[in-house]
């Protein structure tokens, strides 16, 4: 006889730990700025699976920082994502669900205005929770193979926080918070996409896109966010990263946003 015991817990831990530095003289005939850059990209994934019944949490934070000479120290990135889900299986690759998440930020924000002559007018846009935002949704869930899965949330709804009144001076539609509150309930329909795959030997995907259609409001603020991470890995702890976020919200900006990264650096997953 053999004793066998069946875990149907399965976790992954994935730091990831880049740097960048230049250096110049004051005479160098090229000219150039010094500089450093750090940043950091921690993962915590967690699931839960005994058929029908699933759980699935991700705790994702991101921090980036440099510093150019004479200019101090301005963020490169910087998100608290947390989300977690359950799912009752309804047939082979469709699951009805219910999901948590909450996003924010760990840092004070500012937006760089080039005055001219090397000055730059620093005005305060953002901080923890200003703004920070959970949202709660059900609906179903298409999950045909292990690496991708679509969520269809029919019914949404999400708070928006704006905890600091100092960054109402700069933003003045305040992230959709009436200025004298401090949060905002909506109701929506809300998309999530996510894929999770090796899309080469030693290269990694990773996306998320997320729509969110708030109900009872112009098409207009019609959110979408694009997340995506691409790994390429060089030996067993170092890597190359390429970063990146679309976002569209007009609560935020009247433009599409944009942002991209790219470092070499340490990662160590587990296991």
């Amino acid at each position: 006889m053999l004793d066998y015991k069946v875990n149907y817990w399965k976790k992954a831990v994935t730091f990831g730990l880049n740097f960048s530095q230049s250096a110049f003289s004051n005479n160098y005939s090229s000219g150039g700025v010094s500089a450093v850059a750090l940043g950091s990209n921690f993962i915590y994934h967690t699931e839960y699976n005994k058929a029908p019944f699933s759980y699935v949490s991700e705790l994702n934070l991101t921090y980036g920082v440099s510093k150019n000479k004479g200019q101090g120290k301005r963020k490169t990135n910087d998100r608290i994502y947390f989300d977690n889900k359950v799912a009752s299986q309804l047939s082979k690759s469709w699951y009805f669900f219910g999901a948590l998440t909450f996003e924010s930020q760990f840092d004070k924000g500012y937006n760089y205005v080039d005055q001219g002559n090397g000055k730059f007018e620093q005005q305060y846009i953002s901080n923890f929770m200003s703004p920070g935002y959970t949202t709660e949704s059900v609906g179903f869930e298409y999950k045909p193979t292990g690496w991708f899965d679509l969520r269809l949330g029919t019914g949404t709804a999400r708070q928006t926080f704006v905890l600091d009144h100092k960054i109402h001076i700069k933003k003045q539609d305040n992230y959709g918070v009436d200025t004298l509150k401090t949060v905002k309930n909506d109701l929506a329909f809300q998309v999530v996409a996510l894929l999770d795959k090796d899309i080469a030997k030693n290269v990694h995907l990773n996306t998320r896109y997320a729509l969110f259609i708030p109900y009872g409001q112009s098409p207009k603020f019609i959110t979408h966010r694009v997340d995506m991470v691409i790994t390429a890995k060089v030996n067993r702890l170092i890597s190359a990263t390429v970063n990146g976020t679309f976002l569209y919200d007009r609560h935020t900006s009247d433009e599409a946003q944009g942002y991209e990264g790219l470092g070499l650096g340490m990662l160590y997953r587990f296991p």
